[in-house]
């Protein structure tokens, strides 16, 4: 598996490269006439085959540039593939994964599936329920338009099992008319920032928007305070190599800050109730000032009401501790093909081809920013939004980070995490009393 430090370079490539790749030029067209897949000599036993290939994914928002880009792609191989039907099966992500994991007991996983990195995708590997995708990544020259390095958080014992559609920072996108109206300005401390919070809320403006009914929210948001209150990366590695344990100083710091813009009065009515979809599209129509998130929302932004009226600013120290230009790095859920799928070679054919077209079509659908592979293009002449060129300038200032809790330890104490964080948005607890509930959960999975 990957190491942390191999993430730097590719998040400091990022959304950025403006390469020569093969992302979607003539030579992609002629593999997608072709039907080229797992071997140019099966592109004639494809074609004769009538299949139906399931594909879960998690674009279920219309609005969405990947949910349009997704649909295009699909019609068009169908069309080129008259013999191929491709079933869509698109679920929001909490959603897919609680969908997975029945799935995966009744060892009935779909032929296409999504995963996320490292921790979370490896049990699924160790059950063999996913296929190796070498071949396939070798076929038309796939493998090549990944950032460099990005394919090892998804890769187990020398082979590839995933496919992402992300390389992501996690900012803070705010509304700047609402800002105005409040008569706040972007916060450069944490203090700061719940003060605005406080001013935001005494004039009747939504101050932060989240959708942590899907728990991974308040934990992404949760562990860029970690990052801050450790003075630096790695908290999570050093409990694992019982360097650290979760009763350190700098998680009850965390815990107590998270608190504190809770109480604060930071978010909605109700939190808990609304979904991914539904907490960002609070902030999307211009109801919350606003929103810590990973840089792939940015697309879904860029094509909402709010286009125009955002900026990004990155997470700010905490009691002085911390470096800004250190992140929460998401290299992006991905793509995996079902081991026991009935139509493996067609189930094939299509991912490479989709994920060779995906660069180019997530570019001219305005949803190119962070993701994985190496995007030919000028973002400022195809017209993407100021917005988003702050968001792409921000990954020139990587310097490292952390991935999230649930990427990093075992399913059992990444489940536990989630929900001890959760429930601070209902009721408020002592940081000491939540530090031993995630160190009890860490040493009951770790025995």
């Amino acid at each position: 598996m990957a190491k942390m430090s191999k993430w730097l370079s590719l998040a400091m490539a990022g959304a950025l490269v403006f390469s020569l790749a093969a992302c979607g030029g003539k030579a992609d067209e002629g593999s997608a006439s072709s039907g080229a897949g797992t071997g140019g000599d099966k592109a004639g036993t494809v074609k004769e085959k009538n299949v139906t290939i399931t594909f879960q994914n998690i674009y279920p928002d219309p609005t969405d540039p990947k949910n349009k880009l997704m649909n295009k792609l699909v019609k068009q191989y169908e069309s080129e593939h008259p013999n191929i039907k491709i079933e869509l099966d698109s679920l929001n992500t909490d959603q897919q994964k609680l969908k997975l994991k029945t799935q995966a007991a009744s060892k009935e996983v779909p032929d296409i599936t999504v995963v996320n990195p490292a921790a979370q995708m490896q049990p699924f590997v160790e059950a063999k329920l996913l296929a190796p995708l070498d071949d396939m990544l070798d076929q038309n020259g796939l493998r090549g338009t990944f950032q460099d390095g990005l394919l090892d958080w998804y890769s187990f014992d020398g082979h590839t099992y995933a496919v992402p559609d992300g390389n992501n920072i996690g900012v803070v996108y705010y509304n700047k008319e609402l800002f105005e109206k409040g008569g706040v300005k972007v916060p450069t401390t944490f203090e700061e920032m719940v003060d605005v919070v406080k001013t935001l809320k005494s004039k009747g403006i939504q101050p932060m928007a989240i959708g942590e009914k899907d728990t991974w929210t308040g934990s992404f948001l949760f562990m860029n305070m970690l990052l801050r209150t450790n003075n630096g990366p790695g908290f999570l590695k050093d409990v694992l190599d019982k360097k650290k344990t979760f009763e350190d100083p700098a998680f009850k710091e965390a815990v107590d800050a998270f608190q504190n813009l809770i109480q604060a009065g930071a978010f909605q009515e109700g939190v808990t109730s609304f979904d991914y979809n539904a907490g960002e599209n609070l902030f999307k129509t211009g109801k919350a000032a606003m929103y810590f998130m990973g840089t792939w929302a940015t697309g879904g932004i860029e094509t909402s009401s709010v286009n125009g009226k955002v900026g990004v600013f990155k997470f700010p120290t905490i009691n002085g501790k911390g470096n800004p230009d250190e992140f929460m790095l998401a290299p992006g859920s991905a793509f995996a093909i079902s081991a026991d799928s009935k139509h493996l070679d067609e189930t094939k054919a299509f991912l490479n081809w989709f994920m060779l077209n995906f660069p180019k079509e997530a570019f001219e659908a305005k949803g190119a920013v962070g993701i994985g592979q190496k995007v030919d293009g000028d973002f400022k002449a195809a017209g993407y939004s100021d917005m988003a060129m702050e968001v792409l300038n921000l990954f020139k200032d990587v310097k490292g980070g952390d991935l999230a809790f649930d990427n990093t330890m075992n399913p059992g104490t990444a489940q536990a995490h989630l929900a001890s964080i959760q429930n601070l948005f209902v009721q408020k607890k002592d940081s000491a009393e939540v530090a031993k509930e995630h160190q009890s959960a860490f040493e009951a999975n770790n025995k």
